[in-house]
């Protein structure tokens, strides 16, 4: 009974911390329109499969995962085919972070895949 009770609560503590992190998926109308309703912190990025900044910057935002403190989602938008969210948010190049909370942006980086300073645009919206 008491293994029992102490692989629950691993399993709690563990599910708790990971609820407590950068989380990084597909951009989806759904998941943008959730956050900005809710008055969620979350972010965009315009990615290109074909740019090595973009690259760059994914390494960064893999690094960040574990970072505690930064509870957000950052969703990845293609930028060869988001052609209405690029209109929307004025993007002109794809490496681009727009960082919302709610539907306010706090933030936008552009063509930097510096951790320390994604780490910066992110937190902007915490």
């Amino acid at each position: 009974m008491k293994l029992t009770n102490l692989f629950l609560s691993a399993l709690l503590f563990c599910g708790a911390s990971l609820a407590h992190a950068l989380d990084v998926k597909p951009f989806s109308q759904e998941a943008l329109a959730a956050a900005e309703k809710s008055g969620a912190p979350v972010a965009l990025h315009f990615h290109a499969d074909w740019c090595p900044t973009c690259r760059a910057q994914d390494k960064a935002l893999q690094s960040l995962k574990s970072e505690k403190g930064l509870d957000l989602t950052v969703l990845t938008a293609n930028y060869d085919t988001e052609t209405n969210l690029k209109r929307r948010f004025k993007i002109n190049t794809q490496a681009t972070f727009v960082v919302l909370k709610g539907q306010t942006e706090v933030a936008r980086l552009v063509g930097d895949s510096s951790v320390e300073k994604i780490r910066g645009a992110l937190k902007a919206a915490l």
